[in-house]
């Protein structure tokens, strides 16, 4: 059984109109959603071995905010990831090794949102997945699946979803 976990950035800032989109970093609010969930992730026991992460500042910095995870894990900054669909997504996991159990992928939406929908499976929502992933996929927000195939094997409706965790959802970020 393999594990995939799919998080979205952090809140990035906008404050900076000379800066690229891929070199937003987050916000106050953003670091303070991606400490949370790593908080959350720790209680959780997720301990991914690999890390795939776009290589735009605001996942590189969601990343960093997350602190030590346990292992540490391998990571593989990608610009290949930065605003890619879902499709080039699910390329990336099908090409992660077998003997890897447990894989976070870091990324953007709308590319990451679809890959959830995919992975859930067609009409996802009346297939089990919550109204909440059903209808957005907010900054911060963390996906559990789990895969019982190989990860060369993926496809739509592959996966298993055991969680979907948004920053609003944690007691953290509730005040």
């Amino acid at each position: 059984m393999h594990q995939l976990l799919l998080l979205r950035h952090a809140k990035s800032a906008w404050d900076d109109p000379a800066l690229s989109d891929h070199a937003r970093p987050l916000n106050a609010r953003g670091r303070r959603a991606a400490a949370a969930m790593a908080g959350a992730m720790r209680g959780l026991g997720l301990r991914p071995q690999l890390v795939l992460v776009s290589s735009s500042r605001r996942t590189l910095q969601t990343l960093e905010t997350l602190g030590t995870l346990e292992g540490p894990p391998r990571v593989e900054p990608m610009d290949d990831l930065y605003l890619a669909p879902w499709t080039r997504l699910l390329d990336a996991v099908r090409e992660v090794p077998e003997e890897v159990g447990s894989v976070l992928l870091i990324a953007h939406n709308p590319g990451l949102h679809d890959l959830a929908l995919a992975l859930a499976g067609e009409g996802s929502d009346s297939e089990g997945a919550p109204p909440a992933l059903a209808e957005a996929y907010p900054t911060a927000a963390l996906a559990e699946f789990a895969i019982e195939g190989e990860w060369r094997g993926l496809s739509p409706g592959g996966a298993r979803l055991v969680r979907f965790l948004q920053p609003s959802d944690l007691p953290e970020m509730a005040a």
